[in-house]
């Protein structure tokens, strides 16, 4: 009896070994296909993605780190399950940057010296359009800088809200909220930015002109021409981060802004290549040093002139803008 199985039984495991063979890659092939599909439509959501996480977190290598931590929670879930994949990942995103931002919190209370947003590079759209005045000022050093006060529900609400225009019932939707809850985060978020600074709207051309006007008296040490375009209550933040040689404090003050500026400068004349850029929607000055970036500035303005120069001399938080500049540079 079991000898005249034998053959049946071999002749079974030799069907179900074909079908396999044909069932199998036509299996992995369909499973591919979908993966590959679902990577290519994760890069269309990608600046978007890093545009919102930026704006979370005031940190370009973060928001970097966050979107690709999105991406692998995208990979993770089941091909086709995710009805609206952009609302989907914003929501992943936004949830990835309220995790972080409590430990950045701790880090940035504990920074060497100012603490100053990542430049950067705005001019190719990796923020989105800077053609208004409002587009340009959300992604401030003043505004990125005053978002710190911010509790992590308000930073989302207002971010949701300003830079991707979010229903209050959808930013609810994404902080796990009330609608009613959702209003009043981005109540209070607005309060608390609108308390911190005065708004002062000013042209690209006239940003262009003043900045090329701050330039040449600082580089050239013109005192006089300096201090006739800072304001009395101008302030310089200096971001080493301990990894350069820059102020450990904010300099207050027109007559100590300039002593400290044309000092700076005066280091700079030899051996660094100044250049201009528009970094987080304003124009900006680069300095390099034997074709390594290692300055970046930028102007704040207001009624009586320049009220703010931020600097950013820490190497690792130029590394991101450094990127941008040279894949420009090479791209033409």
């Amino acid at each position: 009896m079991d000898t005249a199985q034998e053959p049946t039984a071999q002749r079974l495991t030799e069907r179900e070994l074909t079908e396999r063979e044909h069932t199998e890659p036509e299996h992995a092939e369909r499973e591919l296909t979908e993966r590959e599909h679902a990577a290519r439509e994760f890069e269309t959501h990608r600046p978007r993605l890093f545009s919102l996480a930026y704006r979370m977190l005031g940190s370009a290598a973060e928001a970097e780190d966050a979107v690709q931590d999105a991406y692998l929670r995208w990979h993770g879930a089941e091909p086709g399950r995710v009805a609206v994949p952009g609302a989907w990942l914003a929501k992943v995103v936004t949830n990835l940057c309220l995790n972080r931002l409590g430990s950045a919190r701790v880090q940035r209370e504990e920074y060497f010296g100012p603490w100053i947003p990542e430049p950067v590079e705005t001019g190719s759209g990796v923020l989105g359009p800077m053609e208004t005045a409002e587009q340009r000022d959300a992604v401030s050093f003043a505004v990125l800088t005053l978002m710190e006060r911010l509790s992590p529900p308000e930073r989302a609400a207002l971010v949701l809200r300003d830079a991707f225009d979010y229903s209050h019932r959808d930013i609810a939707g994404v902080l796990d909220c009330s609608e009613a809850n959702a209003r009043q985060l981005y109540r209070r978020a607005g309060q608390h930015l609108a308390d911190g600074r005065a708004r002062f709207t000013s042209s690209r051309a006239q940003d262009d002109e003043l900045l090329a006007r701050f330039l040449a008296a600082a580089s050239g040490g013109a005192m006089d021409r300096l201090e006739q375009l800072l304001s009395e209550q101008v302030v310089v933040w200096s971001d080493g981060g301990g990894k350069a040689s820059a102020a450990t404090r904010p300099v207050a003050g027109r007559d100590n802004v300039v002593r400290f500026l044309v000092g700076l400068f005066s280091k700079w004349v030899n051996g660094t290549e100044i250049s201009f850029a528009e970094v987080n929607g304003v124009p900006a000055v680069v300095g390099r040093a034997d074709g390594e970036l290692t300055a970046f500035g930028a102007l704040e303005l207001g009624e009586g002139g320049i009220t703010g120069v931020r600097l950013v001399l820490n190497p690792d938080k130029l590394a991101f803008l450094a990127t941008q500049l040279h894949d420009l540079s090479q791209n033409g």
